[in-house]
């Protein structure tokens, strides 16, 4: 059968009628573990870490449950470098990070900028800038900073806007975005 454009949807009609049924469903789902806008059924995180050298790309959810060797691997990917200390960071926060990364189609890996971070860490890294949060969510294991190449600051926060699911810092002459898993909020700097 020869494609023509009668009879091929394309994946943003796709997704535009996926969007309007979810919105449907979105206050009988709204509390089951799991539904994030752009999950997926497979959940993956791709990131590299310029200040480690390493990187991580793991399926850490499928079809409902949580990988817990891969939660693991992740934690430890998300520590504090400074501290080299991991905390069993809030998987939701996963979510979000991979949700925004499907709704932007790129393979790119993120940059972390910085995932984890004790409290003695963000206290320095307060010092030197009134941008960095005295109650951060990176403290709690719910936030991540990141950079995408391919991406601007302002593609990438619409896309972890769309998810619905926590906060979103757009930081333009730092060129990153800040991901977590607290209250659904937005604010640049």
């Amino acid at each position: 059968m020869t494609k023509t454009k009668s009879n091929v949807m394309t994946r943003r009609a796709l997704l535009t009628a996926f969007a309007a049924t979810t919105l449907t469903a979105a206050p009988v789902y709204a509390k089951v573990p799991g539904f994030l806008r752009g999950a997926g059924d497979v959940r993956r995180l791709r990131m590299y870490s310029s200040r480690t050298g390493e990187s991580i790309d793991t399926i850490y959810w499928i079809e409902g449950e949580y990988i817990k060797e891969a939660l693991k691997e992740i934690n430890y990917f998300m520590r504090d470098w400074r501290e080299n200390k991991t905390l069993d960071m809030d998987p939701r926060n996963f979510d979000i990070v991979a949700a925004a990364h499907n709704l932007l189609e790129t393979n790119e890996p993120y940059l972390l900028l910085s995932g984890y971070r004790t409290a003695r860490t963000n206290a320095m890294l307060r010092r030197r800038s009134r941008r960095v949060a005295k109650k951060s969510y990176h403290i709690r294991g719910q936030a991540a900073d990141l950079r995408l190449k391919s991406r601007t600051v302002s593609q990438m926060a619409k896309a972890a806007l769309a998810t619905r699911a926590g906060g979103v810092g757009k930081y333009y002459r730092s060129n990153f975005v800040h991901m977590d898993s607290g209250p659904v909020r937005t604010w640049k700097a």
